[in-house]
């Protein structure tokens, strides 16, 4: 076995903390291969597995060239990572963000194999990013950008191969530029090859907010897991974008009392509790959270350490970690993002006593009705919004229940239980189909 199938779940005890500029940083593919490494251990599979899974089945890098507005040419690199498709086709969001690398979007990939396997979706994890900055960029030069990555990685995708779907700056919109692209290259409209469309355009109802109303779901099951009634719970969320404003807001609809919120540009806090709509409107008109009249500046890093019953990381990966996670204060953490708690993290909070339901199953619910789009697509029928909804609820809690039950049974944390979960399917579908001579 190598070193890393023998690293430990999580630890007992906990070294002193380090300065900051002493921490470590792992990259969120050292984060999402350490959880495969323990889940691979604890069920006993061979070194063999860890090796087919900690790899991407498939990969393409491709240049995206621009010409931007003003005549100028740009330049920049798209990746399309495939990690896993025995269980059926690859599926994954498209970022546009100047942080993409390819390391991250094989980390975000291998995340979603996970997911749709422990949902019990009939698809494989894939991503797509592409390194750049959308907000410096014209709605003209992001559709330019969109068309020409989508030319570039046609051979990849297609509604029983690869379907893209919104995530970091990218919207519906922007699958609405794919849908087109690759329905000309195939000189016939195919609304499936991709999800997270436009309604108008075959998009499902409830699919825009159902990440967010996946993470509630799952946090008020947890809640009172914890004998904690979610009507009069204290919440904070970090990020108000497509995930944490609807968080925020189905939070308030449930009762809980949003102290805080946070995203790129700044962070607000009221004790009283937030009004949400009056945030969201507020947010519409000048871009960020900051100079909310209906609560008091609050530095971002410092959202992460409220006491709160509720800690709801929306925003990007790896944000509670070593130096940090000692100071986290909430008595449940509900990971709305992909990755934002790395490994060590983890094993300070489990050792802290604070329950973290893992991305995997909280923020699940946004390719759940990914699916439920693509099946219509297909089915050209199309469900109403209660329909949707009430079938998500129903996957999110069975998976819950799953995790729950398993967690109890092998005494293990909820991030490994449904690490484990979700590795069974993906091994034994593996192994039925059996390797390629």
């Amino acid at each position: 076995m190598t070193d890393i199938l023998a690293r430990p779940t999580s630890t007992t005890s906990v070294a002193p903390a380090q300065a900051p500029d002493q921490v470590p940083v792992a990259t969120p593919l050292e984060d999402a291969r350490h959880q495969l490494a323990d889940a691979v251990r604890i069920m006993g599979y061979d070194e063999g597995t860890y090796l087919m899974l900690a790899s991407a089945r498939r990969e393409l890098t491709v240049s995206v060239p621009l010409r931007r507005d003003d005549g100028s040419i740009a330049l920049y690199t798209g990746h399309r990572v495939q990690h896993n498709v025995s269980r059926g086709p690859a599926k994954g969001g498209l970022r546009y963000s100047p942080h993409v690398t390819l390391d991250e979007v094989r980390a975000l990939a291998m995340w979603m194999t996970w997911k749709c396997a422990l949902i019990d979706v009939p698809y494989g994890g894939a991503k797509g990013g592409i390194a750049f900055d959308p907000r410096t960029h014209s709605t003209t030069e992001l559709e330019r950008i969109t068309r020409r990555y989508t030319t570039e990685i046609l051979p990849l995708i297609g509604p029983e191969r690869d379907i893209p779907a919104p995530d970091i700056g990218t919207n519906e919109q922007t699958m609405a530029w794919m849908m087109d692209t690759y329905s000309v290259s195939q000189g016939y409209t195919v609304p499936g090859v991709v999800t997270g469309k436009p309604i108008s355009l075959g998009g499902s109802l409830g699919r825009a907010s159902a990440t967010s109303r996946g993470v509630v779901h799952v946090a008020e099951q947890a809640l009172r897991r914890l004998g904690i009634e979610p009507d009069g719970s204290t919440s904070a969320v970090q990020g108000f974008g497509k995930v944490g404003r609807d968080t925020a807001r189905f939070l308030a609809q449930l009762g809980s009392r949003v102290v805080a919120v946070s995203d790129q540009y700044g962070a607000i806090f009221a004790s009283q509790g937030l009004n949400i709509e009056l945030l969201a409107d507020h947010v519409d008109l000048t871009g960020g959270v900051s100079g909310f009249i209906g609560g008091e500046e609050l530095d971002p890093t410092a959202l992460l350490e409220l006491e709160v019953d509720l800690l709801v990381p929306a925003a990007v990966e790896g944000v509670l970690h070593a130096e940090n996670a000692r100071r986290v204060r909430a008595r449940l953490i509900v990971e709305g993002a992909n990755g934002p708690t790395t490994p060590e993290a983890d094993a300070i909070l489990e050792a802290a006593g604070i329950l973290v339901v893992p991305d995997i199953l909280a923020n699940a619910g946004g390719v759940v009705v990914s699916y439920f789009e693509w099946v219509q697509a297909n089915q050209a029928y199309w469900w109403t919004e209660h329909e949707v909804n009430t079938r998500l609820e129903e996957r999110m809690k069975s998976a819950w229940d799953n995790v729950i039950d398993f967690s109890a049974k092998r005494d293990l944390s909820l991030r490994v239980s449904a690490t484990c979960l979700a590795l069974e399917k993906v091994t034994q579908a593996h192994r039925l189909r059996g390797l390629y001579p």
